[in-house]
């Protein structure tokens, strides 16, 4: 893990839970942070620290993690929110793409009247693994007409090279292991 960039350590609120969902997969919960008062407060203030000034007219939540850090996020810095969802919990019109994960395949739906032509936004999750569902986001938001201005993780797993899934978008994290 690089240096924190929390003012105050609460990295130890990340927890590590081997073989969740399955054999293999260490899973980091970031429960315990969400739990934590200064540490929400201190993960939150990393994603408006950065994009305060970025002219981001909607922020982009992932479920359902990136709803936790997203909507304060939208909210701190005067954007609207949009939900990306898994099947079948959108109850408008929807556009939907598939991807793969690092355990099996799943898709994502938004509404097809979410974002408009040109619209700025940045995609907020909680973690950025393989890439799969950052990738499949962007389909979906570039057939929108959306300009994604930047996705930007809590945690990223390097080793994994989400980052390549990602070629022609600013791709932020805080804590990488």
């Amino acid at each position: 893990m690089l240096e924190s960039p929390f003012p105050v350590n609460t990295e130890h609120l990340i927890r590590a839970i081997p073989d969740f969902p399955i054999p293999g997969i260490l899973f980091r919960d970031i429960t315990p942070l969400l739990k934590d008062k200064l540490g929400f407060k201190e993960a939150v203030d990393l994603f408006v620290n950065r994009f305060k000034d970025a002219g981001i007219d909607y922020v982009v939540g992932i479920e359902a993690r990136g709803y936790m850090l997203g909507a304060p996020l939208a909210y701190a810095i005067g954007a609207g929110f949009v939900p990306i969802r898994k099947p079948g919990k959108l109850p408008y019109s929807k556009l939907s793409e598939s991807y793969a994960l690092e355990y099996g395949t799943n898709s994502l739906e938004i509404h097809e009247d979410a974002l408009g032509q040109g619209e700025r936004v940045v995609v907020v999750d909680d973690l950025l693994a393989t890439g799969g569902t950052a990738a499949a986001t962007v389909r979906l938001l570039k057939r929108l007409g959306a300009h994604v201005e930047a996705f930007a993780f809590l945690i990223e797993l390097e080793a994994l090279k989400g980052r390549e899934a990602l070629p022609d978008v600013d791709v932020v994290s805080f804590i990488r292991y």
